[in-house]
């Protein structure tokens, strides 16, 4: 987990803050004997530098961004290709497998029924018990170490805490909060604020294990709001080897199976961005305008119909894609609002105009920001 924001961490060479109270108040209490004391540097070296490549635990995550319901019939409701967008709403619960570079698998445990993402060795498999299908790709060999979950399946604290870690700069308080316990383990409390004043997103904090520098946790606040918007964090966890035939997969009978076009070996590896397993070639990058927290994508027209990202929390260079096509352009079409000159889907975190153009404006902004962004 040595990104980008790696380089920034000398800049943060301050002494420990105690940020009393903030976002403490839906992780768990601290108890025992306190941790020593670590400035906002330290942690996040101890972020850089963990070494946990085996564990078994499960992960609660919770989305109260203010997503509209989605509507449960018409175009793309109840897809697989939709299922990232039904993790943005509500709670869900996900056992987490992990084995060295080679092996991984997170099942996210629907109401009656179960979602999985499986990598072992250079075989990876994507599993809906829904509706029995299954999706298959082998990897190149030599594909780099990554545990990246799929479409329609959750992220660990691990990834989004590299992800949102990747955004750290100047325009970012970091601050070390009281201890916490999570999954019964004392963690410190990463607090990260941005300085602007515009940006929908007010505070970030991500547990950090005591003992292993692994992220345990991570929660979104909103601007103004006193309980998280999103958080995804570990109810237990072993860092103990799991057993190997838990990475062992092979389809149902009847299941329907299709194969995933894997493309030339990139350093990301396609386990890092299965997007890129679908991206045409010379496809148009999204431009971006602003700034840090204030920073806003535009994608073409077009574009939602197309593959998008990983499955995750709503960040401001990500928007609202998720992965998928046009079932999710159809959803979100359903569960925008008018505005002038397109449609509006609003959220706590991040807001996504789609103009009537077709072009699409995204960013942790308010929706004046994205009209300004499109005016150009």
């Amino acid at each position: 987990m040595t990104g980008k924001w790696l380089r920034w961490i000398p800049a943060v060479a301050v002494p420990a803050v105690i940020a009393g109270g903030v976002l403490v108040g839906s992780l768990p209490a601290s108890a025992g004997d306190p941790l020593p004391a670590k400035t906002p540097q330290q942690v996040l070296l101890m972020i850089a530098q963990h070494q946990e490549k085996s564990l078994s635990g499960t992960l609660e995550q919770s989305s109260e961004i203010g997503l509209p319901q989605l509507p449960k019939a018409g175009p793309g409701a109840g897809s697989p290709d939709t299922a990232w967008l039904e993790l943005l709403t509500g709670p869900h619960t996900a056992r987490v497998y992990l084995d060295g570079p080679e092996n991984a698998r997170v099942q996210v445990m629907d109401r009656m029924a179960e979602r999985n993402a499986i990598k072992h060795g250079n075989e990876l498999w994507f599993y809906n018990s829904k509706d029995n299908t299954a999706a298959h790709a082998q990897l190149p060999a030599g594909t780099a170490e990554h545990h990246r979950t799929g479409p329609g399946t959750m992220r660990t604290p691990a990834e989004l805490a590299d992800t949102l870690l990747a955004k750290l700069d100047e325009t970012t308080d970091v601050k070390v909060g009281p201890d916490v316990r999570v999954a019964g383990r004392p963690a410190y409390n990463l607090v990260l604020t941005p300085k602007s004043t515009v940006t929908l997103m007010g505070s970030i904090a991500i547990s950090v294990d005591g003992e292993s520098g692994l992220p345990l946790g991570v929660e979104l606040k909103a601007r103004g709001q006193s309980e998280p918007a999103f958080r995804v964090a570990f109810t237990n966890l072993s860092l103990e080897t799991p057993d190997a035939s838990v990475f062992e997969f092979s389809p149902p009978p009847g299941a329907t199976v299709k194969e995933i076009p894997v493309p030339e070996h990139t350093s990301e590896g396609p386990m890092a961005r299965p997007d890129k397993a679908h991206e045409p070639k010379g496809a148009t990058r999204p431009a971006v305008t602003g700034t840090g927290w204030e920073s806003v994508i535009e994608l073409p027209a077009g574009a939602l119909a197309a593959p998008a990202t990983p499955a995750g929390p709503p960040s401001p260079d990500r928007g609202l894609s998720g992965g998928s096509s046009s079932g999710a352009a159809a959803l979100l079409e359903q569960a925008a609002t008018p505005v002038p000159g397109g449609r509006l889907v609003s959220t706590a975190l991040v807001n996504v105009l789609i103009l009537d153009d077709g072009r699409v404006f995204a960013g942790a902004v308010p929706l004046e920001r994205l009209q300004s962004a499109a005016k150009g």
